[in-house]
């Protein structure tokens, strides 16, 4: 999960820029998130200047999420994290969407985290991660990183990340690994739990 750091600093203020919401909606919005009515309404007033349509669609994130990370392919990683955020399946995000992931990521707790990126890494939401997904996941975050990151990188790195995360989560071995083994691995974890309260009060 060494890859959360350089996600909760793209999905900060910046990001808040690409999307819009009706302002009767932020007292509903306040309850269901984190955010007081002063964030959600600094917020507001960024999506509707950036993003007039109220949403925004795969292409547009891609493009908007590889600003962030000039120095290499961000467009898988951007399609997974796209799919984490619409989840409603309608092929659009729109502020409500982002909103309430973003007050998990950032505000949520340790568990609400850990079950969003689980959610994140189960590709096809079957409600358990494969080696398969997870390498998929490791190859989009080295791309995303460039080939110039240092050190330099393998080409068998994200084959290695995941079978390392494989070895340590997959309890049972049989070959998938479940919220259960997720939770309980990460929670053991000390590094993974730095790194979920990292960016607890960015905003």
């Amino acid at each position: 999960l060494k890859h959360w750091t350089y996600f909760k600093q793209a999905n900060t203020f910046d990001l808040t820029h690409w999307f819009k919401a009706r302002p009767e909606g932020l007292d509903h919005l306040m309850q269901q998130t984190n955010f007081s009515k002063k964030e959600l309404q600094i917020l507001y007033r960024g999506f509707k200047s950036e993003c007039p349509s109220g949403a925004v669609n795969e292409e547009t994130f891609k493009n908007i999420y590889s600003q962030f990370f000039p120095q290499g392919d961000s467009s898988m990683y951007a399609h997974f994290l796209f799919e984490a955020f619409d989840t409603k399946n309608n092929g659009s995000i729109s502020f409500e969407d982002f909103v309430m992931g973003l007050s998990i990521i950032l505000r949520g707790s340790i568990t609400d985290k850990l079950n969003w990126a689980f959610n994140l890494y189960d590709l096809n939401k079957d409600g358990c991660i494969t080696k398969e997904e997870m390498t998929d996941i490791m190859r989009s975050i080295y791309d995303m990183m460039g080939k110039y990151t240092y050190p330099c990188m393998k080409d068998s790195a994200p084959k290695e990340h995941a079978d390392n995360f494989f070895r340590k989560m997959d309890k049972n071995n049989d070959g998938v690994v479940t919220i259960e083994e997720f939770l309980e691995t990460c929670q053991k974890d000390e590094n993974i739990m730095q790194s979920m309260h990292m960016f607890d009060n960015v905003i």
